[in-house]
């Protein structure tokens, strides 16, 4: 059947509506040629005719082409709507020496949703899980076993749209762990040993110690555990070992007096150039020597675990060696690991407090690890008669010994205590703080600690477990000879009101020793394992002036 609209533009006369409702030109295709223009001239009946055929011939195939280009438009796949915006983010802190918090959240433009927080922590721990809304952040914490640099996964889930994103990023904690470093000498000014010549230090003048980069010892290290040792003084005085390029403390490290060469162990923080620094707090000339034993970093190696102090050592009585005075120029071996407390296998290093009494003659004592050549460094020095205490920090030989060598031409008896161990299980990380002075009982006009008495030092523990403290201690104006004792105290989270606090004990052990009228110093690493508080022991039967300086933690979370 042929249409009005058809058929009247065959005849010439086109209405609007006509107009308006003839086929156009589908996708693709020009105008068709044959049709007629608006207003064309009649033709004859035959023309007319084969026209309308014409005509209705392209209708049907417009009309077909235009059913299937409107199917095609019909079944063509929608685009696809486009998916929430969701994406995880975080910010981390750490805040001791093996924790980090975390603050974690997504970025998103849905309103209502559940979303699952999993967190790989990278130390092979079970995964932390946590739940939050759109628009909150969450909040994780995490203490890691060791020190180091630890790579932290965080996804984010929206289970219900089946959303989810990660991100990762690495945190390298705030502790630090030591590497044993076979006893090598750094610094003698009197020969110019890692100085740019040899001479004394002027008074109240400085000098300098390479120990990052210096042979063996790597860049990045934070602190190193150093022997110092103070002769040829022309007046009394001490020096204060502090990070280079840092303001100069108000602490002190090893006291002197004219005529005597006096060392000290000291852990001290290395400065941004890799070096520490050494002041001549008196208005003389002094000479100084720095041995290093071992280093501490930001990365894994060894933990600390600190003891109650235990005697392994004592040759006036047979205690671990031959009895006797230790000959001149002679050394034994010592049996370290599986003694006093110590694990028999696994301790790389050693803290000791090592003690001469009785010497025959003038001479010094060297500490090494068993089974090489002794260096030729030493750990303390001492005269004739001489009672003289130093902490030393010492590598294990492979055996579990160390050596012990007298220098010196005469006898001299030899204690040694040890305070702790180093070791790859150890979980005690190093943090450096800065130097304090924590206590000068010459301030409070009580005369100091009368003897055989003890002072109670609180250690607050608000940033994390600590396994010990690491701490100069000092007795001056002393009115008679003794020695003193620091161990743990017992009576922790006691309710003094009550009366149930016991007086502790005092133990065996010691790490100082001085005569009448000495100024003495030494570092202490004081166990502060099950307490908060160290007792500090005048083991003397005279009153003594006390002094604590504290220039770091060993911390556990």
């Amino acid at each position: 059947m042929i249409s009005a609209a058809v058929v009247a533009a065959v005849v010439g006369f086109v209405p609007a509506t006509a107009q308006a409702a003839a086929p156009s030109t589908g996708p693709g295709r020009a105008a068709d040629a044959t049709a007629p223009a608006a207003g064309a001239a009649k033709g004859t009946t035959e023309q007319q005719e084969a026209a309308v055929e014409a005509a209705t011939e392209q209708s049907a195939k417009d009309a077909a082409a235009g059913a299937e280009a409107r199917t095609e438009a019909e079944t063509a796949p929608k685009a696809a709507a486009a998916a929430p915006y969701f994406r995880v983010f975080t910010g981390s802190s750490t805040s001791n020496a093996h924790g980090m918090g975390m603050a974690a959240g997504v970025s998103t433009d849905l309103k209502y949703a559940v979303i699952n927080y999993t967190v790989d922590w990278g130390d092979g721990t079970p995964e932390g899980l946590e739940f939050g809304m759109p628009g909150e952040n969450v909040y994780l914490k995490h203490t890691f076993a060791k020190a180091g640099a630890h790579t932290v996964t965080v996804t984010a889930t929206e289970p219900v749209g089946k959303l989810t994103d990660t991100t990762t990023f690495d945190v390298v904690v705030d502790g630090s762990e030591f590497t044993p470093y076979a006893p090598t000498r750094l610094l003698d000014t009197r020969d110019g040993t890692g100085a740019p010549a040899a001479g004394a230090v002027a008074a109240f003048g400085t000098t300098k110690v390479k120990v990052a980069g210096n042979g063996g010892i790597p860049a990045g290290v934070t602190a190193v555990a150093l022997n110092l040792t103070a002769t040829n003084a022309v007046a009394d005085g001490h020096v204060i070992a502090y990070a280079s390029g840092t303001k100069q403390p108000t602490t002190s490290n090893v006291n002197f007096t004219v005529g005597r060469t006096v060392p000290t162990l000291a852990i001290v923080p290395v400065g941004a150039d890799g070096c520490v620094e050494l002041a001549n707090r008196s208005d003389g000339t002094l000479d100084l020597i720095a041995d290093v034993t071992g280093y501490f970093s930001r990365t894994a190696a060894n933990g600390y675990t600190s003891m109650k102090p235990a005697r392994i050592a004592d040759t006036r009585e047979g205690r671990g060696t031959a009895q006797g005075p230790a000959a001149g120029q002679s050394t034994f071996d010592l049996q370290v690991a599986g003694e006093g407390g110590l694990p028999a296998r696994g301790v790389a290093a050693v803290a000791l407090n090592v003690t001469v009494t009785n010497p025959q003659g003038s001479g010094h004592l060297t500490v090494s690890p068993s089974g090489g050549r002794v260096p030729g460094t030493s750990n303390l020095n001492f005269e004739p008669g001489q009672t003289v205490a130093n902490a030393v920090i010492v590598p294990v030989g492979p055996d579990g010994k160390v050596t012990v060598r007298n220098g010196s031409w005469s006898g001299a008896d030899v204690i040694v205590d040890v305070t702790g161990y180093y070791s790859a299980d150890g979980r005690a990380a190093y943090m450096p703080t800065e130097p304090t002075r924590e206590l000068d009982d010459r301030t409070w006009g009580t005369g100091g600690v009368t003897g055989q008495n003890y002072y109670r030092h609180y250690v607050p523990q608000i940033f994390g477990s600590f396994d010990s403290v690491v701490m100069n201690v000092t007795v001056t104006n002393t009115q008679g000879g003794g020695h003193l004792s620091v161990a743990p105290d017992p009576n922790r989270a006691v309710d003094y009101s009550s009366g149930k606090a016991v007086r502790p004990t005092p133990p065996d052990s010691s790490v100082l020793n001085w005569e009448k009228g000495a100024t003495v110093s030494n570092l202490v690493q004081a166990s502060l394992r099950n307490t908060d508080t160290i007792d500090v022991w005048n083991r003397s039967w005279s009153p003594t002036n006390l002094i604590i300086d504290v220039f770091g933690r060993y911390e556990t979370s």
